[in-house]
């Protein structure tokens, strides 16, 4: 099965705890939520940087 970055940030920014994403789906992983975050993080920053908000 799988899922996008985009549903990862969705569940976290609904309230879903890591370990409720986790139960859901077990073959994500920890490293696989903190690596959507820093996807996250860095598209951010790169639209921050080139003056996009």
């Amino acid at each position: 099965m799988r899922i996008t970055v985009y549903d990862v940030l969705d569940y976290l920014a609904s309230g879903m705890s890591e370990q409720e994403i986790l139960d859901d789906f077990p073959d994500l992983t920890r490293d696989d939520i903190r690596a959507c975050l820093a996807f996250a993080a860095d598209r951010e920053r790169r639209l921050v940087s080139f003056g996009i908000s």
